[in-house]
C-alpha cells in the first residue's frame, strides 16, 4: 500500500478496497474457471468422443422413414410412379385404404397385410428393375430430396467423417433405399426385396417385408458378415417397431420418436433427438388433403399411419 502514501486517508481507504474488490473478483473469476475446466473434463470422462474416429469395428445403422426422411419413401415412390401413369387413380385408392386399414385397427392382420402387399408388388409387375431404377433416381430428385433431415443427415455424416460405414435399414423397397443411400453418401442399404427374373419384377416378395425383428436379423447378419462388434455401433429409428434393431448396439439413438419409443428410450435412458417443433411433430409427412377428395384423404391417411408396420 505505499504507493498509495500520497492519497488522503479516506481516499487511500476507498483505493483499498478497490483493490481487494479487484483481486477478489479476479480469484474468483479465477476459481470458477478451473471448476469449469474441471467439470468439462470429468464429463468428457463420463461420455467420452462418439462416434470414435478410426474404430473400424464400428458402424451405424439408420432407419428411414420419419428419421431421415420426412414421410414414408414409398408413398413418395407411388407419387412419382402414379405421375407416370404406371397405375391408375382407382388403385392408388384402393392400396391408399389397405395400408389405412390396418394402421388405423392398430392390428396386423396377416390376411389383410398380404393383400395389401400383393396391391404394392402388382404396381411394378412386368417392369425391368433397371426402369424402375432410373425413374427412381429422377423421384428422389422430384420427392425427396427436400424432404431428408438435416439433423439426422448430419449424425450420419458425423459416422461417415470418423471412417464409419453407414447402412440404411428400411421396410422400403431395396432398390428405392439403394438409391437413397447413394445420394446421401451412405454406404449402402438394407431393404425388402422384390423378386425378379431375368430383371423383370414377377409382382412376389424374396421372402417378407424387412420390418421389427426382421431389421434386427438382417443388422446382425451384416455385422458378423463385416466383422464388426455390435456394443460399438449405432441405431436411430423414430419408431418402436424397431426396438429389436436398437436394443442390438451399444449406442441407440431415438430420432423423432413415436410415443412407445419415447417412452422406452427414457425408461433405458437411450439418447434421444427431434428435429421435429410443435404440432409438426404429430403431423410430418402427412400432405395437405383438405378439398382435394377421397383419394388424397386416402394416401394421407395411409403415409400418416405408415410408420406403425416398418
Amino acid at each position: 500500500m505505499a504507493a498509495l502514501g500520497w492519497l488522503t486517508p479516506r481516499r487511500r481507504s476507498a483505493t483499498a478496497r478497490s483493490v481487494l474488490a479487484g483481486e477478489a473478483a479476479a480469484e474468483a473469476a479465477r476459481k470458477s474457471s478451473l471448476e469449469a475446466e474441471s467439470a468439462a473434463e470429468e464429463s468428457a470422462a463420463e461420455e467420452p468422443e462418439f462416434p470414435v474416429v478410426g474404430d473400424e469395428r464400428a458402424a451405424a445403422f439408420f432407419d428411414l422413414d420419419n428419421t431421415v426422411m420426412q414421410g414414408a419413401a414409398i408413398f413418395h415412390f407411388g407419387r412419382g410412379l402414379y405421375k407416370r401413369k404406371f397405375f391408375e387413380r382407382r388403385e392408388l385408392t384402393r392400396f391408399a385404404w389397405q395400408q389405412a386399414w390396418f394402421r388405423l385397427a392398430g392390428v396386423e392382420d396377416p390376411e389383410h397385410m398380404q393383400d395389401a402387399r400383393d396391391s404394392a408388388l402388382s404396381i411394378v409387375k412386368g417392369h425391368r428393375v433397371s426402369e424402375l431404377m432410373s425413374i427412381g433416381e429422377e423421384i428422389y430428385d422430384e420427392y425427396m430430396a427436400d424432404r431428408i433431415w438435416p439433423g439426422t443427415r448430419a449424425l450420419a455424416q458425423a459416422h461417415l467423417d470418423a471412417g464409419q460405414k453407414v447402412w440404411l435399414v428400411t421396410a422400403a423397397p431395396v432398390e428405392t433405399a439403394t438409391i437413397i443411400a447413394r445420394r446421401l453418401g451412405l454406404t449402402g442399404a438394407l431393404g425388402t426385396v422384390a423378386e425378379s427374373v431375368d430383371g423383370v419384377y414377377t409382382g412376389r416378395l424374396v421372402g417378407e417385408p424387412l420390418h421389427g425383428p426382421a431389421k434386427a436379423e438382417a443388422v446382425r447378419a451384416l455385422a458378423a458378415a463385416e466383422g464388426l462388434d455390435l456394443a460399438r455401433c449405432a441405431a436411430y429409428s423414430d419408431s418402436h417397431n424397431d426396438i429389436p434393431m436398437l436394443s442390438l448396439v451399444g449406442h441407440p439413438y431415438a430420432i423423432n420418436p413415436d410415443t412407445k419409443l419415447r417412452k422406452h428410450a427414457r425408461a433405458l435412458d437411450w439418447r434421444l433427438r427431434d428435429y421435429r417443433t410443435g404440432r409438426k411433430a404429430a403431423k410430418v409427412g402427412i400432405p395437405a388433403a383438405a378439398g382435394v377428395g377421397a383419394l388424397a384423404g386416402g394416401t394421407a391417411a395411409a403415409v400418416a399411419l405408415h410408420r406403425r408396420r416398418r
